[in-house]
């Protein structure tokens, strides 16, 4: 063990790839792989199996080999883990396995199913607008990050669920500490109680009110804890996923795919005009940044195989989902951004049963806030230079901390 854990091992997270914020890993710690499966070490002193070919993730994540519970002795992590207690673990159903993941899960697809999304465009548009009113009233330069990328799915998702926005301060700052590598246990310890608490106590209103609501909090509350199918722990924890990853993952791909499109100014002009199919610029902008650069955590099982190398029973492995999608195999010159590929492949949301529910509101507020923004100011213009801005290194979500821009 003491050889795997030797200096000659790539230390994972890799590095930003110097002052290019849109390649997720840089050539030299490519060239420091062994293979398509190679061991890396952890920051927390451990090691794990990195796998990067797009058909290897893709059967990694499909597999009921391996295990999605970060609680489980031995499971890759990137930080030391704060203290847990059964409570914090209940309704995280991306870190659990088989009946209870799916069980969890199964209450919320309809919610985030693609026609029920299209029902809520028109509420993601107005929101677009007013967000863009208050941006082009902001003394220039102004914060896209601040004013556009951060307000929008914030916003959309509050109203989904039912939580009041004049709170987004207060829970945006939270989020950001749970997702920070770099955050200390207590600190994240505390986020994370801090924010159980605050939503346990909406929840709780809701469940004592006569009239819940016509939120998603408000219908689990009516339909699967007052039937006993769901226990008030479990919502709250769902509420917290929910509320965490509905408004930082849209918020980081925005002020990301807004910086690289003003690197291309065919594309950007072409997407205000509609010149250009939106949905399939999303999807290349979702392949080609892949923000979730961290990769999925898994641990195996039972003994199994993976691009070719025995994994055993207690092995960790990530599957690293910014290489599999520049995967040359799969896609054409990887490295280019390329809006007219067919990028459907991709898997910046993951893959098999764990795949994000939210992808489909994730899209949509992807192309309505980047087709608004271009049609709106088609002359905008990051007021900095690449290499100057601000990027969001430490977090497992990557984006940009602010984005200042001219129009």
């Amino acid at each position: 063990m003491a050889d795997l854990l030797s200096d000659r091992l790539p230390l994972f997270p890799f590095a930003a790839a110097g002052a290019d914020p849109f390649t997720p890993v840089g050539a030299a710690d490519r060239r420091r792989l062994d293979g398509p499966v190679t061991r890396v070490r952890l920051p927390t002193g451990g090691w794990s199996w990195l796998v990067t070919r797009h058909e290897d993730v893709k059967q990694l994540l499909r597999s009921d080999a391996f295990s999605a519970d970060m609680y489980r002795p031995g499971f890759p992590l990137l930080r030391p883990p704060p203290a847990a207690t059964p409570q914090d673990r209940l309704g995280s159903f991306i870190r659990m396995d088989g009946e209870q993941h799916r069980r969890l899960r199964r209450m919320l697809t309809a919610e985030f199913m693609i026609r029920n999304v299209r029902r809520i465009e028109p509420l993601i548009a107005t929101t677009v607008a007013d967000a863009l009113d208050t941006l082009t009233a902001q003394q220039q330069p102004a914060d896209l990050v601040t004013h556009l990328a951060l307000p929008v799915p914030a916003l959309v998702i509050c109203h989904l669920l039912g939580v009041p926005y004049a709170e987004h301060a207060f829970f945006q700052q939270l989020s950001s500490t749970l997702l920070d590598r770099g955050a200390p246990p207590a600190a994240v310890r505390a986020a994370g109680s801090a924010l159980r608490s605050y939503l346990g106590h909406l929840i709780e209103d809701k469940r004592t009110s006569g009239a819940p609501g016509d939120d998603l909090l408000g219908r689990l509350v009516s339909d699967r804890v007052r039937t006993g199918e769901l226990e008030i722990g479990e919502l709250i924890g769902m509420a917290v996923l929910l509320l965490v990853a509905g408004h930082e993952t849209t918020a980081n791909m925005i002020g990301l795919s807004v910086a690289l499109l003003q690197h291309h100014p065919q594309v950007w002009q072409r997407l205000g005009a509609g010149g250009i199919d939106a949905d399939a610029v999303v999807e290349e902008l979702l392949r080609y940044l892949s923000i979730v650069r961290t990769g999925l955590p898994r641990q195996a099982i039972r003994d199994t195989q993976v691009g070719g190398r025995r994994i055993r029973a207690g092995d960790p492995v990530i599957a690293l989902l910014s290489l599999a999608n520049r995967d040359p195999e799969v896609f054409a010159e990887p490295d280019t951004f390329d809006p007219y590929r067919a990028a459907h492949q991709q898997l910046a949301f993951g893959f098999g049963v764990h795949q994000c529910i939210g992808q489909p509101l994730a899209r949509a507020e992807l192309r309505l806030t980047l087709s608004a923004l271009a049609r709106r100011l088609p002359g905008l213009r990051v007021a900095t230079e690449v290499a100057a801005l601000p990027t969001r290194d430490m977090s497992i979500v990557y984006g940009l901390a602010a984005l200042p821009v001219t129009w």
